[in-house]
């Protein structure tokens, strides 16, 4: 991928709508240069000092799950919770986003098709160890649960999960957000 993104790109890059990019660029809040009285947006610059800085602003959450039902249901209800979200599909996809962004929550699930639960898991206690990490699994008497009960006290949501878990499990884990959810 190139160095510089255009208004458009950056948007769909940090998953944010298109007047917020260019009211950040004209403050000054992002890395970005005019070329031929358009702005050009640094890509390097923003994963190292815009997607690692997300401390302020809105909480950001990972869900890791290869079900597509699932992952539904969480845009609509970390939107709704006024949470900005990465989600994903696969382990892979996972170790890249947690190795490039900061997270204040992780969904993870258990099975997915490439790389185990336990393993992605272990990652994060490794990138940070801070991290707090929702497990969500149909199988709570596994192997992999045991391997991270190792590590120490986790949340368990039993799939098939329904909003009221996550509301609660939201709320347990100390975030405040709209009670729309």
């Amino acid at each position: 991928m190139h160095n510089l993104l255009t208004v458009k790109e950056t948007a769909e890059y940090l998953r944010i709508p298109l007047p917020t990019v260019y009211y950040l660029v004209q403050r000054g809040q992002l890395p970005a240069v005019q070329i031929g009285g358009r702005w050009r947006i640094k890509k390097e610059s923003l994963d190292r000092d815009v997607l690692h800085a997300e401390q302020r602003g809105q909480p950001t959450v990972l869900v890791v799950d290869d079900d597509a039902v699932v992952q539904d249901m969480f845009k609509l209800f970390l939107k709704k919770a006024g949470f900005s979200r990465l989600i994903v599909g696969n382990g892979k996809e996972a170790l890249a986003a947690l190795n490039k962004q900061k997270f204040h929550l992780c969904f993870l699930d258990l099975l997915l098709p490439d790389i185990t639960g336990d393993e992605i898991y272990k990652h994060i206690k490794q990138v940070d160890p801070g991290l707090p990490v929702v497990i969500i699994t149909g199988y709570p008497d596994s192997q992999m649960l045991d391997n991270i009960l190792k590590f120490g006290p986790v949340t368990v949501l039993k799939k098939p999960l329904k909003t009221e878990q996550l509301t609660l499990t939201l709320k347990f884990l100390g975030h405040k957000f709209a009670e729309a959810a």
